[in-house]
């Protein structure tokens, strides 16, 4: 899902500094709506458990390029039903920044671009859940059928927001709509792959509940909600 340098500049990246503020924004709304049922330890913790699973995803699992991005296996949801959506917000743009100063310079000045990429699917996740998990519901008793819809938001959103910047950036020429496309046929894999991933975490995740009453995962996973 990185943009790469020279998508989008001059002008244009003013658009992305507005997007990243919103971003940051409403994150900071979700910051302190986790801090209401969480204590700042357990929020800090969560947060850190999520800035180093963005890194792994990031910089360790398998990644290719793809038309005019990367495909990336970014578990977005996973993050989001295990750490809550504060967190989850907090470490994928934590995460992108470790990886871009440390191991990738030069994507660096697309950082507000890939850190709106990242999160505003993640605020989308966060609407649906709400609307579509009935409140006495725990993450952990989620179906298959629960966990795709988020899956298939999160990462269609991924999709949405790469072509968006791909023809922001580039235009609606022949070459750069084949690009965007390919990337998105490709990104169809991932889409199959994370509700699966998260299953089995939330599976893993049943026997865990003293870490859940410790802090290390969102009250949530293992509770109806507040």
């Amino acid at each position: 899902m990185h943009i790469e340098p020279g998508v989008v500049d001059g002008a244009k990246m003013l658009l992305a500094y507005g997007t990243a503020a919103a971003a940051a924004g409403y994150s900071m709304k979700l910051i302190n709506d986790d801090l209401k049922t969480h204590s700042a330890v357990s929020f800090g913790l969560r947060a850190i458990i999520a800035a180093v699973g963005v890194f792994i995803f990031f910089e360790v699992f398998p990644h290719f390029a793809v038309g005019i991005s990367e495909v990336h296996i970014i578990l977005g949801t996973t993050l989001f039903l295990l750490l809550g959506s504060g967190p989850a917000a907090v470490g994928l743009a934590g995460g992108l920044a470790i990886q871009g100063f440390l191991f990738a310079p030069s994507d660096v000045p697309m950082y507000f671009v890939n850190v709106s990429t990242l999160l505003f699917p993640l605020f989308a996740v966060d609407a649906l859940a709400k609307k579509v998990i009935p409140q006495t519901t725990a993450y952990v008793d989620l179906r298959y059928s629960d966990v795709l819809k988020m899956s298939a938001v999160y990462q269609g959103g991924v999709v949405a927001w790469v072509a968006f910047w791909a023809i922001y950036g580039q235009g609606v020429g022949a070459e750069n709509i084949s690009a965007v496309t390919s990337f998105g046929v490709a990104y169809l894999l991932v889409i199959l792959i994370e509700p699966v991933a998260d299953l089995a975490a939330l599976a893993g995740a049943k026997g865990l509940r003293s870490l859940t009453e410790r802090g290390v995962f969102t009250q949530r996973l293992h509770n109806a909600a507040a």
